[in-house]
């Protein structure tokens, strides 16, 4: 005699368990895990820190930020600590990024060259680190930065020093 598989009723029918999804701050971008595993929460200072470390590393870039956040950054760094992020602005979404950059260039490198350069690194570093399109970056230019500059400032304080002595 065979048996006939009986229906199953929803009594035995038993759903996954699943998590309570953690509530994610209006700065974090979430990605969910391709394989059902998990996801990813990545801070939206995150990737401006990935940007700015990419950025700093390009021939002729002297600085970022304009001259406020450069005065308040010098005083960072004298009690040692270095903001990464400074002069750069992230609008991150789901899935893509736009970054803003703002830079001080050494003179006399070719400001476009920089520009594209910077603009670059920060498309590499981002697809490539964290994994999201970078639909635009934005380099606005606020200065340069001449090296005879820092000889004549320096001058000026070795004036002031023996003056006071």
């Amino acid at each position: 005699m065979t048996t006939q598989p009986q229906a199953k009723t929803p009594a035995d029918v038993t759903t996954p368990r699943t998590a309570a999804a953690p509530a994610v701050p209006a700065d974090q971008v979430v990605h969910a895990g391709k394989d059902g595993r998990g996801a990813t929460t990545v801070a939206d200072g995150v990737v401006a820190k990935i940007a700015g470390i990419a950025i700093q590393e390009i021939e002729g870039v002297y600085a970022l930020g304009g001259g406020a956040a450069r005065a308040i950054g010098s005083l960072r760094e004298r009690v040692g600590q270095k903001d990464l992020t400074q002069g750069v602005n992230v609008e991150v979404g789901q899935t893509q990024v736009a970054v803003d950059v703002t830079l001080v260039v050494e003179y006399p490198h070719a400001l476009q060259k920089v520009a594209d350069d910077a603009r670059d690194a920060v498309y590499t570093a981002i697809e490539d680190l964290v994994g999201m399109e970078v639909t635009e970056v934005n380099v606005t230019i606020t200065d340069i930065h001449v090296p005879s500059d820092d000889d004549d400032e320096a001058d000026q304080a070795v004036r002031r020093e023996s003056r006071v002595a």
